[in-house]
């Protein structure tokens, strides 16, 4: 599949169907294929010389289109070109309509007015950018989780990633020798999630990041020895906080990992519901 290219296109954002494909694609880790993302194609107009792009280069065109004369164009255009499409949203919308009776709008996400859920997820991402890497650690107690590791175990991109589904997140990185902040004793205590990695897989990682810096291989940070002083060091830490849970992110996705941090957290806050109930 090396070269081959799949275009998205919609009518919004493009993030739903984009999501949707990054997550297909985990499934093919070394296809080399190109993803290309066209935003805002609300008429016959843009949406052709995209279809027409995608058929001399054999690409897959992927679309979220909502209004019904630009999705049959598209098929129409599809079937003309002998264009692969596939379309995301359609049929799931005439399936929805059908079950519930209705008829649907047909207008495009980005139209429709700012809901209550899109501005708490804009707080949890400011939230979360400024307490990375332990920046604000007085923002620990605030947080809806905390997530500790020693360097390169993905806390921030699994930060970022999670607050975009609306937490408020803060990550605390691990130092050899260093006494975590204060206040993370204030912080949620079971919000708080330990991760950590395979000693060769952390180094593998940390020696790329050198590479990436133009720094010497022998420097402590991707060290065999140093690197396992420094887990040994964070699983003391973690010990110390036997309720707080070790996710293990060797070989995962952060997609994955984020997926069994939000099962864990629901597994926590369902233990705690039927124990207040229990009290009463």
């Amino acid at each position: 599949m090396e070269g081959k290219r799949i275009d998205i296109l919609s009518d919004s954002t493009g993030e739903t169907a984009e999501k949707v494909v990054r997550a297909a694609m985990l499934q093919f880790p070394h296809s080399g294929a190109l993803i290309r993302l066209h935003t805002r194609v609300r008429t016959k107009e843009a949406a052709r010389p995209i279809l027409e792009s995608a058929a001399k280069s054999g690409a897959l065109v992927v679309f979220t289109v909502v209004s019904p004369e630009l999705r049959e164009f598209i098929h129409a255009s599809s079937y003309e070109l002998k264009i692969e499409a596939l379309d995301l949203i359609g049929s799931l919308i005439g399936k929805i309509g059908t079950f519930l009776d209705r008829q649907p709008i047909n207008t495009p996400s980005a139209m429709l007015p700012l809901s209550d859920e899109y501005f708490r997820r804009i707080e949890a991402v400011e939230f979360t950018v400024k307490s990375d890497d332990g920046k604000e650690p007085r923002n620990f107690r605030k947080a809806d989780l905390v997530l500790v590791g020693v360097s390169r175990t993905s806390k921030t991109p699994l930060s970022t990633l999670l607050a975009q589904r609306g937490l408020k997140v803060a990550n605390l990185p691990i130092v050899m020798g260093i006494q975590p902040p204060p206040e993370l004793e204030e912080a949620q205590q079971e919000r708080v999630v330990c991760l950590t990695i395979e000693l060769n897989q952390l180094v593998e990682i940390r020696k790329a990041r050198l590479k990436q810096l133009g720094m010497p291989m022998d420097t402590g940070y991707g060290l065999v020895d140093q690197v396992r002083l420094e887990l040994d060091y964070a699983h003391t830490i973690f010990r110390a906080h036997p309720h707080w849970p070790i996710i293990d992110v060797t070989g995962r996705a952060i997609e994955e990992t984020a997926v069994i941090i939000l099962e864990s957290l629901k597994e926590r806050d369902e233990a705690a519901k039927q124990a207040r109930a229990a009290l009463v």
